[in-house]
């Protein structure tokens, strides 16, 4: 072992430990799961004691619109999104390919996007592809470049760029990708053939026909949108499933717990399909929504209490298997404040950066642990777009990609906590559970709650571009495989 190597060092409740780093490589030399003192280590070896914080492994944030390049930059871009994750101990972040213009959905659409990213990113970053209408030969060459996986749309997306497939498409899409290593992703809401609403676009569009009540309260928006959209999706996404029997298939954002018996049940069959939630679906709830407070508007939509604690419930369980940000910002102007409109106003909660604290602050009383809680943002999220064995665990052989967390501090949501572009979100004035108190990428820190970001190197991010390796599902997910949670 070099001297020049750095021991991360720390004693969480749960289990002692002593992580050590080469930063020439970047990567994890070893892992014990007890204290070493410094005289086990040569002179001159940089040895950080961290108890009684906890040493976490970087989260792996699998589904963020950073919406660079294109003039929608402004909403979000790679610097400020990658600097808002670096905030919250996110170490690597997956791009859609939405809502950048043009979207990743061509190999010239794509090269543009990694020229726009290069340079600018605090975390790594690596990208989905998109399925839209047409763009079927498109996929293969995208999955050789380096796409994670898929997403497409089985409803309007409310960007013209980006326009939802039908059934036909779909299944083109599943023969083309059947046996390449990728995931296939859906926004998993449809209009039922009987509904009582017309519905809206996903981002922002008309009212329904015949709303429930006024268009600036929560209520008559959520009634616009009910589990029945879902149901309705996830029903037909499970019965194209055959098509290509061992293309990995997976729900993104599901907020109704309708959805998940029809889940499990395809499972049992074996079909090859998992969901994540998200951040606000555990936190929020429609009860607490005021009238007008566009804030909270997304799609699906964030659903009663109840509802909530059935997602909380299904986690638990292992029939959700990651919890992503679904970080979907846009400048405060679309959000419509001052008529509080909630079918006109845009659709989309900026979270990025305070996903783990949220995750703890409403974890911790269900008895949530952190080790639950990297599981579900670390180690599934990585394997879900084929980074393990680089990415999502305190491993040897792996990135040094490492969060330090106090998990008894606290702090309130103003916009200095807000390092996302346009500081809009639900969780403003807030009070949330559980600090970042520094974030290590490759073996080198790039965050300190004290000291702020690491200007001096810049950004250190870089971009996976590599094909990816794994085809599996990710379900399965061992508790052992996070030794420092």
């Amino acid at each position: 072992m070099a001297s020049t190597c750095t021991i991360l060092h720390g004693s969480p409740k749960e289990t002692p430990g002593t992580i050590v780093i080469s930063p020439q490589t970047g990567k994890i030399l070893s892992v014990h799961t007890s204290i070493l003192p410094p005289s086990e280590f040569p002179p001159g070896t940089t040895y950080i004691d961290y108890t009684p914080k906890v040493i976490m492994p970087g989260l792996v944030d699998a589904h963020v619109h950073l919406n660079e390049p294109g003039w929608r930059t402004e909403w979000e871009g790679f610097e400020t999104g990658t600097r808002a994750a670096a905030f919250g101990g996110v170490t690597t972040l997956i791009d859609m390919p939405l809502n950048a213009i043009p979207p990743t959905t061509t190999v010239e659409n794509f090269d543009l996007k990694i020229s726009a990213a290069r340079g600018q990113c605090w975390v790594d970053v690596g990208f989905y592809g998109g399925v839209i209408p047409g763009n079927e030969d498109e996929l293969v060459a995208l999955v050789e470049r380096g796409v994670k996986g898929f997403k497409c749309f089985l409803i309007e997306s409310g960007v013209e760029e980006f326009p939802p497939v039908s059934t036909e498409d779909v299944k083109t899409a599943m023969e083309k990708l059947r046996d390449q290593p990728t995931v296939l992703m859906f926004h998993a809401e449809m209009i039922p053939p009987l509904a009582m609403s017309v519905g809206d676009s996903v981002l922002h569009g008309d009212p329904p026909l015949a709303p429930s009540g006024a268009l600036n309260s929560y209520s008559t928006f959520l009634d616009s949108r009910p589990p029945a959209f879902e149901t309705y999706a996830i029903e037909n996404v499970i019965n194209l499933a055959s098509t290509a029997p061992n293309l990995p298939l997976h729900i993104v954002h599901l907020s109704a717990v309708e959805g998940l018996p029809l889940l499990s049940a395809a499972r049992e069959r074996g079909v090859n399909i998992t969901a994540e939630t998200c951040f606000h679906y555990l936190a929020l709830t429609a009860e607490d929504i005021k009238d007008g407070d566009t804030r909270h508007k997304c799609c699906p939509p964030i659903r009663e209490g109840r509802n909530q604690e059935g997602l909380w419930e299904a986690l638990k369980a292992g029939e959700i298997v990651t919890v992503v940000s679904d970080h979907s910002p846009c400048t405060p102007d679309l959000k419509l404040f001052s008529k509080g409109d909630f079918f006109q106003a845009w659709g989309g909660v900026s979270t990025i950066g305070l996903g783990l604290s949220v995750l703890w602050t409403e974890g911790r009383p269900r008895g949530i642990t952190l080790g639950d809680i990297s599981r579900w943002t670390a180690y599934a999220t990585a394997k879900q777009v084929g980074l393990l064995g680089q990415k999502g665990a305190l491993e040897a052989g792996w990135d040094a990609d490492v969060c330090i967390f106090d998990p008894e501090a606290s702090f309130k949501v103003t916009q200095s906590e807000m390092h996302f572009k346009n500081k809009v979100t639900p969780y403003e004035d807030k009070t949330l559970n559980g600090v970042v108190k520094e974030t290590w990428l490759r073996g080198k820190r790039i965050y300190s709650s004290e000291c702020g970001f690491v200007v001096d190197a810049g950004p250190q991010g870089e971009l996976l571009l590599g094909k990816r390796k794994n085809t599996g599902g990710i379900q399965a997910i061992p508790v052992g495989a996070l030794p420092f949670n």
